[in-house]
């Protein structure tokens, strides 16, 4: 074999190799969603973003849900027999709102039960659709998040509060038209927020209590809500997730351009010669 024979050998191995990569990536999702079906008995669904980054120049992009996701979802969840349970895996930082009130009005008319894992974030959205679930299973250390809109940059109830701190002679017709716009999106996932849950069995006026916490802005978008405060809201919260699921998640790695940031041995330690984990004897 010559020179040039390599170097072709050399570009069709680097053309093949990331498609027979991306095959296995696959093959072992697949595997390890058939694998959580067969322990659970149910359809595993999985909505994960990872931040990705564009094939030609590698610009980081970000993920969230959309109308895509949505036909998709909508798709896996008519395929499934109406008694089945659906394990829905979530990790993303949410989305477009009319996705998501898609998502979430199928789970809760879906017949049979529906769990929402949460490995580590459904931010937003993501927590809109939790709320259709009639369990939420969180690592201890993952949150939820507020579900008020957001306005382009701004936060819905931030612009209504311009409504109070000036008179309307002091304000501009571009601000009111938008306080206008947010007054009815602040409404309308207030009446999601509470519609989801009094479907799920919760009485209307806690559903509305928890709408009013989640949906008005008492909170910056990006507040993380823990699960131990989730539980004192009155969600259906519960902490553990099955080692299936962390594994999953390991299939969905974060495409990296640099050094990686953190970096660890994986595997689980356990102690040893009697020293605890403190470095203390």
């Amino acid at each position: 074999m010559n020179f040039f024979e390599l170097i072709w050998l050399f570009f069709i191995v680097s053309a093949v190799m990331p498609m027979l990569q991306r095959w296995l990536l696959d093959r072992a999702r697949l595997g390890l969603i058939r694998a959580i079906e067969r322990q659970r008995g149910s359809r595993v669904i999985t909505l994960i973003h990872r931040q990705e980054s564009m094939a030609l120049l590698g610009i980081p992009i970000a993920r969230y849900i959309d109308i895509d996701d949505s036909e998709s979802i909508l798709r896996a969840i008519h395929l499934t027999p109406s008694e089945l349970p659906i394990d829905l895996i979530l990790h993303t930082p949410g989305g477009l709102v009319l996705a998501v009130e898609q998502i979430a009005h199928a789970l809760i008319r879906h017949k049979g039960r529906v769990t929402v894992f949460i490995p580590h974030y459904a931010m937003s959205g993501g927590t809109l659709l939790a709320l259709a679930a009639d369990e939420i299973v969180m690592d201890p250390n993952a949150v939820l998040g507020p579900t008020d809109p957001q306005l382009g940059e701004y936060p819905a109830a931030s612009v209504l509060s311009v409504l109070e701190a000036k008179t309307i002679n002091e304000i501009d017709d571009r601000t009111l038209i938008l306080a206008d716009v947010a007054r009815k999106a602040v409404a309308q996932v207030q009446h999601t927020v509470a519609e989801l849950l009094t479907a799920n069995g919760m009485e209307q006026e806690k559903a509305r209590e928890i709408a009013d916490v989640l949906a008005t802005g008492r909170w910056t978008h990006d507040y993380p809500i823990s699960v131990e405060e989730a539980a004192d809201l009155g969600l259906p919260v519960t902490a553990g997730l099955p080692l299936e699921v962390y594994q999953l998640m390991e299939l969905y790695p974060q495409p990296s351009q640099r050094r990686p940031s953190v970096q660890y041995i994986p595997v689980p330690y356990q102690p040893q010669d009697g020293r605890r984990g403190d470095g203390r004897r």
